[in-house]
């Protein structure tokens, strides 16, 4: 019996993020413990007896869309970051987001799931989403199938090396005046996404050259030194603030 030659599929949800822009969203989820995001249920799965249960588990496994890069057209081969973007390696063997189809997968911690007017929301905690990402299929993450201790890891054994972080004494100002204003922890969330170095691959023996990264309403502007990098400003962001 042959396979259908095509599915349709319909998004379930669509995230609101921190990450207005691929640029700065860290490679893995987790590895940004204040990153915020949710999900807002669409019709007609935006009903909380779809949640009944959920709360009872700590993470999830998300399905979605890698809905930025799907004009772009996939390849056999690609060049992960982690390998220096020198060396090529098989499109499966990798979370590229360049794909045959354009499906990702990520496992979030799950936060609060609450209801705004007929809105329905589920809080994720240190997610790895694009603004906008379309969602095609919550599940409960289980420990005991789900965690696999002697799993080996590839190319990718242990989490990437960190970079340290500084912020001159204009950015410290600015972002604990955010801070007092949003009650969000911009200071962290701005270390934890730049110490993980988003710089593509190419751009990483340039030092001393000035970046940007948007972070909610906000742009990042920060530079590349040998031994850190330096958080230089923060200015308002014509990407905007999320919608939820």
């Amino acid at each position: 019996m042959s396979a259908p030659a095509h599915f349709t599929l319909n998004p379930i949800g669509i995230v609101h993020s921190c990450y207005k822009e691929k640029f700065g969203i860290p490679r893995q989820p987790g590895l940004v413990t204040e990153s915020t995001a949710s999900i807002e249920l669409l019709p007609p799965f935006n009903r909380l007896d779809t949640l009944d249960g959920l709360e009872d588990f700590s993470h999830i496994w998300v399905q979605f869309i890698f809905h930025a890069t799907m004009k772009e057209n996939w390849k056999a081969k690609v060049r992960p970051p982690r390998l220096g973007g020198k060396e090529k390696i098989g499109v499966f063997a990798t979370r590229a987001t360049h794909r045959p189809n354009p499906i990702g997968l990520s496992v979030i911690k799950l936060g609060a799931i609450y209801q705004k007017s007929n809105r329905i929301f589920i809080e994720l905690l240190g997610a790895d989403l694009l603004d906008g990402t379309p969602v095609l299929d919550i599940k409960p993450y289980i420990p005991y199938a789900d965690s696999i201790p002697e799993a080996k890891g590839g190319f990718a054994p242990l989490p990437d090396r960190t970079t340290l972080v500084v912020f001159s004494p204009l950015a410290k100002t600015q972002c604990d005046h955010y801070q007092s204003l949003h009650k969000r922890d911009i200071q962290t969330l701005i270390k934890q996404v730049i110490e993980q170095d988003p710089r593509p691959s190419y751009l990483q023996q340039k030092e001393g050259k000035e970046h940007g990264i948007t972070l909610w309403d906000l742009n990042i502007r920060w530079r590349a030194h040998p031994e850190y990098f330096e958080v230089l400003h923060i200015e308002p962001s014509p990407i905007g603030e999320t919608n939820e």
